[in-house]
């Protein structure tokens, strides 16, 4: 969403007065200064109340879902993603917005659904999806006006699960993972509520195979993957010569504890010791404080982006869930990711030309020195070695996995059950 303005910002009180009167605004400001100065004491609910009471009928019931609908072969399907309002450039809405566009392709009609938690316009949030997604033609409404019946019905994150469940709407129930999301948050009440989620019956589908292992392995549910592919924004630029390759960039995401943000900066601060000569290109959120020289770029655009890796003899990419985006990109270019080491991220970046180190400041420091100390001449073989690797992977083949499923999961919801209890 693009910056509010004071106007804007007089609007989201009057829609937040008229929905929550001003006890409920007078609870946001308390809550917010609560923060600040002290350590969570009364939160808001993370789930709204009629949805917990919904969803405590449910679960008393035995969890029985809503009816599906019927769809014969063919015939085109009406899915629904329930999710949050997305920010500019968010790599978790990118992929989501890439299996919306397969499914449209593919002749299926998509309605997406936002769940804001904080007034804003549903106008200036469309603004955001359109102009970073383009390529994206699925209608946009408000989640509080409630969903309507759907062939398929998609949770996309642990909040949004809950008024999917809730949800009184027709329709078979999916849940995007691209993610672990218990694994956000400290032991505790939303770390519980999010690992709950995985026992709602929905059909998942996985970004990466690392997920629907572990859900299957430890909750018996149902789960598909897909793979994760190339955009064909990153290439190698063959006007770059090897001589021009000489930086490290690095994926900065301060506020998200996930991606280990102070063990990268404390990897880079040794590297930088050593090679003070190299240029460290930070992007994502602004890194402040550091305690070496670096440039900071932000939010950058795919073309921006590109340019970076192919000017960048490696790029520290951490994470300590499931594998990003970023390694993906940085391999199309040319471009050497340095990559924690762990289960999640080797099963899912099955690639000989990632950089795999301990998770360590030093380990990892030492693995970018090794990567920029490499002879002149073998730069450029070792650069269009990683590119060739990702060659054959595209986005296309996530998105036709994905359709795939949803229209297989689908026919069999709406067989009718005693034909299906026969089957087995």
């Amino acid at each position: 969403m693009s910056a509010p303005g004071p106007l804007e910002r007089i609007r989201q009180t009057r829609r937040l007065l008229r929905s929550e009167g001003y006890a409920g605004i007078s609870a946001r400001v308390a809550g917010r200064v609560a923060n600040r100065i002290s350590p969570p004491g009364s939160a808001r609910l993370p789930i709204a109340s009629a949805d917990l009471e919904r969803a405590a009928e449910i679960a008393a019931a035995g969890w029985t879902l809503p009816a599906p609908l019927h769809a014969a072969p063919g015939e085109p399907l009406t899915i629904a993603w329930i999710c949050a309002p997305p920010g500019p450039g968010s790599g978790g809405h990118t992929t989501m917005f890439r299996l919306v566009s397969a499914l449209e392709h593919a002749g299926h009609r998509c309605i997406v659904y936002l769940q804001d938690e904080h007034g804003w316009a549903l106008e200036q949030h469309e603004e955001t999806i359109r102009s970073w997604w383009p390529w994206v033609n699925a209608e946009v409404r408000d989640v509080a006006d409630g969903i309507e019946d759907a062939h398929g019905i998609f949770a996309t994150a642990w909040e949004t699960a809950y008024p999917v469940l809730a949800s009184p709407a027709r329709g078979a129930r999916f849940y995007l993972v691209q993610d672990f999301e218990p694994f956000f948050y400290p032991a505790g009440s939303e770390s519980l509520l999010a690992e709950a989620t995985y026992r709602f019956g929905f059909h998942h589908v996985t970004a990466g195979r690392w997920l629907s292992e572990r859900l299957r392995r430890d909750y018996g549910v149902p789960a598909d993957h897909f793979d994760f592919g190339r955009d064909l924004t990153y290439a190698l630029d063959s006007t770059v010569g090897p001589e021009q390759r000489t930086g490290v960039c690095f994926y900065s995401r301060p506020r998200t504890p996930r991606r280990a943000h102070q063990l990268a900066v404390m990897a880079l601060d040794l590297f930088a010791k050593r090679h003070p000569e190299i240029d460290i290109n930070i992007y994502g959120w602004d890194a402040k404080g550091l305690p070496f020289a670096a440039a900071n770029h932000g939010v950058c655009t795919q073309e921006q982006l590109n340019a970076m890796y192919n000017r960048s003899l490696a790029g520290l990419v951490l994470s300590a869930t499931n594998v990003s985006l970023v390694p993906h990109e940085m391999l199309a270019a040319g471009c050497i990711p340095v990559v924690n080491d762990g289960e999640q991220n080797r099963v899912v970046l099955d690639n000989e030309h990632v950089a795999y180190a301990p998770a360590t400041p030093f380990e990892l420091a030492a693995k970018l020195c090794e990567i920029v100390e490499r002879p002149l001449a073998e730069r450029q073989r070792v650069a269009e070695a990683a590119a060739a690797s990702v060659q054959g992977t595209s986005w296309d083949d996530a998105g036709t996995t994905v359709v795939r499923i949803v229209e297989r999961v689908v026919q069999d919801a709406a067989r009718p059950r005693l034909l299906r209890v026969r089957a087995i």
